[in-house]
């Protein structure tokens, strides 16, 4: 099954599938039917149409995979040694390299994005393994002084079952940046993935058994949220949900989790704006900016979706900036253009209304602004990347998220009005600063409300810098040690002696 790239794609163009594409859930272990023998179909975004299918879950499959999950934390998984469970996360890297073309394919034809962001994520995704392994056999506690007559120490256990809901729009390396970190701390879990995508999950599971990982410690159960996620959120067996995804949703996340005073970490939205001062590099800052949010079609929650520009550089910069929009190519994922394909129907429907409505109102369409399809064969869900100028500070199209290829432009007058601009929503998950002047940057990032903060280079860092949102963004921590924390409890043993 260790096609080359060109095979797979080769394969697909023929024969409109690919073979051997997981079609069940994968519980305790193995691959099972849906119990009441439901099905979803499994949609190409670039050409619009059904490729596959695989099981659609209910209640019962949830409570069989969150059971199986809740046995594994009493079986070999919990004796394990942590020196052996890094083992198991190093193999599980090995396999995700091994099988990187399979998976890139797979996930280009699940989620729409483009052959080299999909090659980009899987990359990415045997990293987060690569830098959890090393991180297994190092979670220790420490003691505390209480004088000669006492011994007090802490120990970090895992807190059980963990729920994972992953979102469609980076499927693959969003479940191993949660996953991951639960596994080295010893925990189990259950995976949810977007119905829309739910391929690389399932793969990312079977990969992790022939690595080594014990029967019922990682299970992946597919389905809608009506039917799959709310019944795992709210199931009293779990422990720590971690979600990606939308606000509304996240809030839902929440009150179900909190009837089982289980703990959360909540990824959501965001409107993060990319700043740029009329000192910076210009010619470095209008690339970052275009592909801060072009990339993926604009469907990354932190994506830098607002350009606050100085006013003596606005004009200037918004040409050489839509120009660029307007040179972008645009098709099928496989066929590796600049940007693919919307994911889904619903988002591209979401999109449009979106841009009609700032239509509506006057605002100045500087690039993009329609519709589009796949050159090649006159199908698939695309958005041209779009550029709208000098938007008020109460649009829509300012203090709501779009998630799209769609960037809001607003004039600052200085740094201080730019300031005032960026933290003007009610998001805070991440801000980009372009500016030669050190203390300028440095004030922003101090005053800047979001949990990330780029400096001349949007979505600056990996792994190992920790990620998450402010306000209604979200909260709680992952990647780098700050990602493990959710996952681990700490026990204090004193004893007088």
């Amino acid at each position: 099954m260790n096609q080359t790239t060109d095979a797979l794609i080769h394969e697909y163009f023929s024969t409109g599938t690919l073979a051997y594409l997981p079609d069940s859930h994968f519980i305790d272990g193995s691959w099972r039917a849906s119990a009441g023998r439901e099905t979803l179909e499994v949609f190409d975004p670039g050409l619009g149409k059904a490729f596959t299918t695989v099981a659609a879950g209910d209640e019962e499959d949830v409570d069989a995979a969150v059971s199986a999950a809740d046995a594994a934390t009493r079986g070999p998984w919990r004796k394990m040694l942590p020196a052996d469970r890094s083992r198991i996360l190093l193999r599980a890297a090995e396999a995700i390299r091994s099988n990187a073309a399979r998976l890139a394919v797979i996930e280009t034809l699940d989620n729409g994005k483009t052959l080299a962001e999909a090659q980009s994520d899987v990359r990415n995704t045997a990293r987060i393994f690569e830098y959890y392994a090393g991180i297994a056999d190092k979670l220790q506690g420490e003691t505390i002084p209480l004088g000669a007559d006492h011994f007090a120490c802490t120990q970090l256990e895992p807190v059980g079952v963990t729920a994972h809901i992953i979102p469609w729009n980076y499927p693959i390396s969003t479940a191993a940046r949660g996953l991951a970190p639960a596994l080295a701390a010893g925990c189990t879990a259950v995976l949810k993935p977007a119905e829309q995508t739910p391929l690389s999950a399932l793969l990312l599971a079977g990969l992790l058994h022939q690595a080594g990982l014990p029967p019922g410690v990682c299970n992946v159960v597919n389905g809608t949220g009506s039917q799959v996620g709310s019944a795992l959120t709210s199931h009293p067996k779990v422990r720590h949900v971690t979600f990606t995804g939308s606000v509304n949703t996240g809030i839902h996340v929440m009150q179900a989790a909190a009837r089982n005073i289980a703990s959360v970490t909540l990824e959501l939205g965001g409107k993060s704006p990319a700043i740029v001062l009329a000192d910076a590099d210009l010619d470095a800052a209008v690339e970052d900016v275009l592909w801060a949010i072009y990339s993926n079609a604009g469907q990354i929650c932190s994506a830098g979706s607002r350009l606050i520009i100085e006013r003596s550089v606005h004009e200037h910069f918004v040409e050489r900036l839509a120009e660029r929009a307007r040179q972008l190519r645009f098709g099928h994922g496989l066929r590796n253009p600049d940007i693919g394909a919307i994911t889904t129907p619903e988002q591209l429907q979401k999109i449009d209304a979106y841009v009609d409505g700032a239509r509506s109102r006057g605002v100045r369409i500087a690039a993009g602004g329609r519709r589009v399809c796949d050159p090649a064969s006159d199908a698939g869900w695309f958005f041209q990347p779009t550029l709208l100028d000098n938007l008020p500070i109460h649009d829509p199209l300012v203090q709501e998220e779009v998630f799209g290829p769609v960037l809001s432009v607003q004039v600052a007058d200085n740094v201080e009005h730019a300031l005032e601009l960026a933290n003007a929503t009610p998001f805070g998950l991440a801000a980009g600063i372009y500016t030669r002047d050190f203390s300028h940057a440095m004030r922003l990032a101090r005053d800047l409300d979001a949990g990330q903060i780029y400096i001349n280079e949007y979505f600056a860092g990996g792994v190992e810098t920790p990620f998450g949102g402010n306000k209604r963004s979200g909260f709680g921590r992952e990647k780098g040690l700050e990602g493990l924390r959710a996952y681990y409890a700490v026990k204090t043993v004193t004893a007088r002696i």
